[in-house]
């Protein structure tokens, strides 16, 4: 049961097989651009990789810039905040969702360094940053206004889930910069902290 009290809903057999299929795309597409670039390598090469058409490619992403770009977090952050106790402390509990994050990170670390690390040296993914933190912004400012019962337009609401996105951001790129040698989850537990500052969080679902 979710903290609102209503179960949260497995995705059908159709959508497993999008997502591993997304994922296969992902993953071939990772492996051309260590080995040829991204810039030289094209969504021909990559459809061709997973065996499928380049028709078939867009059906699951808008561009190649999109393949870097995409990752399944989103869904496993919201599920497992919904699945948190109802009167556990806002910080608490997010504290808990990017603890089992950084695992899932760790588990997909190969995939998640080279997309991390072509986000930091490829001009037009740089300039898809700013678009990626507003929408992961309006994503988490959505998830947890639904837990407190807040507008996710609230001011202090979009500030907080901003700056936890950009810290999280700069967890990821202190990771790239140490060539990935750094712990991950220990990055991303101490980005937390300099968002939360004890009580910034918990703040949220005070009123």
């Amino acid at each position: 049961m979710s903290a609102a009290g209503t179960s949260v809903a497995k995705p059908g057999l159709r959508e497993r097989k999008k997502q591993k299929t997304r994922e296969a795309i992902q993953r071939e597409a990772m492996r051309l651009f260590q080995e040829n670039g991204y810039e030289e390598t094209t969504i021909e090469q990559i459809a061709a990789a997973v065996e499928i058409s380049p028709s078939t490619f867009f059906n699951y992403f808008p561009s190649k810039e999109d393949v870097v770009l995409y990752d399944a977090y989103d869904p496993m952050i919201a599920t497992l905040l919904a699945t948190r106790p109802a009167d556990e402390p806002l910080s608490l509990a997010i504290r808990a969702v990017m603890t089992a994050i950084g695992t899932a990170l760790e588990k997909d670390r190969d995939v998640v360094y080279a997309r991390s690390r072509l986000v930091v040296e490829v001009p037009d993914l740089r300039a898809r940053v700013w678009e990626e933190l507003e929408r992961a912004q309006a994503f988490l400012g959505a998830v947890v206004a639904a837990r407190t019962g807040r507008d996710p337009e609230d001011f202090e609401i979009r500030v907080v889930m901003m700056s936890l996105v950009a810290a999280m951001m700069e967890a990821t790129r202190e990771w790239v910069r140490h060539d990935g040698k750094e712990d991950l989850s220990g990055l991303l537990s101490r980005a937390f902290d300099l968002v939360d500052g004890g009580t910034r969080l918990d703040a949220l679902a005070s009123r």
